[in-house]
């Protein structure tokens, strides 16, 4: 017989690997479908019952996204087309491979700004000694309590009075001033984490701040810096209203705004749709990749040598 402790020991190991199954599923399943999806034609997504694996895999899909600058689309030509055969051209399909250069450029502007303000400002906070600092943290802090659509009609007058509507410059100030509250928040909790001994030291040996900064928090705090970076990347890479309110022509609009005006063509490709989200997580995913050794590494990792 099984002695009881082995037997609670596999009981338990069972139990944590069926949730474990369960929560992979439920977090990798919409994007495995999104995947197969891309590769199939709309009538056999539409099947019944469905093919969870494209029984003829193929690309015209993919074709089609990088191939719509050359199609000449008219409604004659779009009726021709039908999205049972994946030769359905929807209206504006030649603006998602800018639109996913806007997106980037956008979502980098943002990541970089977002480090340059975020750390210098939470290192004042954190390490920097004086009057009303708690209260300064609190008061950056509450900018994020107001909920975005809150601010979708000042932000938008803001921005029409500066002559910025239809411009990456809008998309970038405004996906900052969402962004940079809570990546403060986030390296603060870890320059507070380093310990005060490392800062005298710099301090003692004739660092200035900003050499101390450089030198001492943010090799320690890289991690963070990180996610950070990540944080940013990806608010800006996937926001959708803000985007949608401040950008009115296809020269600004970035992947989401695009995306989502295939949706209200007279006539839906999934498929189509599918495969352009495919080509939208790449490059997060790609990047979550890159950096994942400096995401999951330790906090102070090499600070103090044994």
């Amino acid at each position: 017989m099984i002695a009881p402790r082995l037997r609670r020991s596999l009981g338990r190991g069972l139990l944590i690997g069926f949730f474990s199954a369960l929560l992979v599923a439920y977090v990798a399943g919409p994007v495995a479908w999104l995947v197969s999806s891309s590769l199939q034609t709309d009538a056999q997504i539409t099947a019944i019952p469905p093919n969870w694996l494209p029984p003829d895999p193929t690309l015209a899909n993919f074709e089609a996204i990088f191939g719509a600058k050359s199609e000449v689309v008219t409604y004659e030509t779009r009726r021709q087309g039908d999205p049972a055969t994946t030769r359905f051209l929807p209206s504006g399909a030649e603006n998602l491979l800018p639109s996913l250069a806007n997106s980037f450029s956008v979502g980098l502007w943002v990541a970089l700004l977002n480090l340059v303000l975020s750390v210098t400002a939470a290192y004042a906070i954190a390490v920097i000694p004086f009057r009303g600092r708690r209260g300064a943290l609190y008061a950056i802090l509450v900018t994020r309590v107001i909920p975005d659509i809150a601010l979708i009609v000042p932000l938008f007058l803001l921005v029409r009075a500066l002559d910025l509507v239809n411009t990456q410059t809008a998309l970038v100030t405004t996906y900052l001033a969402v962004t940079i509250p809570f990546t403060i928040f986030i390296l603060i909790s870890y320059f507070e984490s380093i310990p005060a001994d490392l800062y005298r030291a710099a301090r003692v040996d004739g660092c200035s701040h900003v050499a101390a900064l450089r030198h001492v928090y943010l090799p320690l705090a890289l991690p963070a810096v990180i996610a950070s970076l990540m944080f940013a990347f990806l608010t800006s890479w996937n926001e959708f209203i803000f985007a949608l309110i401040l950008t009115q022509n296809v020269t600004a609009q970035t992947l989401p705004i695009v995306i989502s005006g295939f949706v209200m063509d007279f006539t839906t490709s999934f498929s189509f749709i599918n495969a352009a989200g495919v080509i939208a997580i790449v490059p997060p995913v790609v990047l979550a990749m890159l950096f994942e050794r400096y995401i999951v590494s330790g906090l102070t990792a090499g600070a103090v040598k044994g």
